[in-house]
């Protein structure tokens, strides 16, 4: 019997899975440079999409109360729009305080390099070359040198055609998407399904993070640190990037902690927020958050770093929107659902 590995037939369903193995290696590989291309475009509009996703119960709830679908649109774009600019104006004082304290910050290293020196032997003079780096330049140069974060973000060339896009597709999105839904066809109810998938795990992550930022805001003023309550408003924020935003903050912790402080006790604000994400992360959001989110952390993780690789910070922002979406849409079983939210909102 001749040996099935040897004949044509075999050769040649081995040559086409092949050929469908690079195919698919050449879509991959066209499709990401298409995502990186049109960053401008489809970055502002991706988190358009996502934003709506989530304030979708709302426009439906509205909508059968009887207000125009135009208004709705109209109304949820003003609050989520601001919402988003109060969002980044609340975190901007931190970000420039971190900036205007370079200075302190570097002499708060130059002391750590000293502490080290003095512990190990032979790299006294590798501290004094480090050192002679710190100490170079002045204040003024390095305040003139770093812009503030608002005058970066107004004088980008691209800065208002990204919010067109994203004002432009929000209110379209809210305003016709009964009408993208319906012209859906059978899909019309996995649709929906996903989308109330998205909206209540945003609402179950919102009360954690809220919850988070309090509790971060109090701690850190039992400690005595400066601008507590900024602290724990950035904290509730960024935690929405999971992994990545709580690291953030443990690092600018850290740099806070060693301007303000001297010493081991410079530790405190970094670990103690650290102790209170674990707690959060470990207990309170999966009492919170339940069945709704079933996925492997690995692949979550890999998806926001893909995301930040891809777009920046809008990329980590929708990543894990855009997976909830998703599964929601192949697997609906692994959420809940509740059967009034599965009610087609008209149009």
């Amino acid at each position: 019997m001749p040996d099935k590995s040897t004949t044509p037939a075999f050769d040649l369903i081995t040559g086409q899975k092949a050929l469908r193995v690079m195919a698919a290696v050449v879509t991959a590989v066209i499709l990401v440079g298409a995502l990186i291309f049109a960053k401008t475009i489809l970055a502002p509009m991706v988190f358009a999409l996502v934003l709506g996703v989530v304030v979708s119960p709302a426009a439906d709830r509205l909508s059968r109360m009887g207000c125009p679908r135009v208004i709705v649109a109209g109304a949820l774009l003003v609050v989520t729009s601001s919402i988003v600019v109060i969002a980044f104006l609340l975190l901007e004082p931190i970000l420039t305080l971190l900036v205007e304290e370079l200075p302190d910050i570097k002499r708060e290293v130059q002391g750590w390099i000293v502490t080290l020196s003095d512990l190990l032997r032979g790299v006294e003079a590798i501290s004094d070359e480090i050192e002679n780096t710190v100490e170079g330049g002045s204040s003024e140069a390095v305040t003139s040198a770093v812009p503030s974060i608002m005058d970066a973000v107004w004088l980008a060339p691209n800065f208002a055609s990204q919010m067109f896009i994203f004002a432009g597709t929000l209110f379209f999105f809210v305003l016709t998407r009964a009408e993208l839904y319906a012209a859906a066809g059978a899909a019309r109810e996995k649709l929906h399904m996903a989308d109330t998938a998205v909206a209540r795990y945003f609402a179950a992550v919102t009360v954690v993070n809220v919850g988070l930022g309090v509790a971060t805001a109090l701690v850190l003023t039992g400690l005595g640190v400066n601008s507590a309550v900024l602290w724990g408003v950035a904290a509730g924020l960024l935690n929405f990037v999971l992994y990545l935003g709580p690291l953030i903050i443990v690092g600018s912790l850290l740099i806070a902690g060693m301007i303000q402080f001297s010493g081991a006790i410079a530790l405190l604000p970094p670990a103690a927020f650290l102790m209170l994400n674990i707690i959060e992360a470990q207990f309170v959001t999966p009492a919170f958050v339940g069945q709704r989110l079933q996925m492997n952390p690995l692949c979550v993780f890999l998806a926001i770093v893909f995301g930040l690789w891809l777009w920046g910070p809008i990329g980590a922002i929708v990543a894990l929107p855009v997976i909830v979406w998703f599964s929601a849409l192949i697997s609906p079983e692994r959420f809940d659902f509740r059967t009034e939210e599965k009610a087609v909102p008209s149009s």
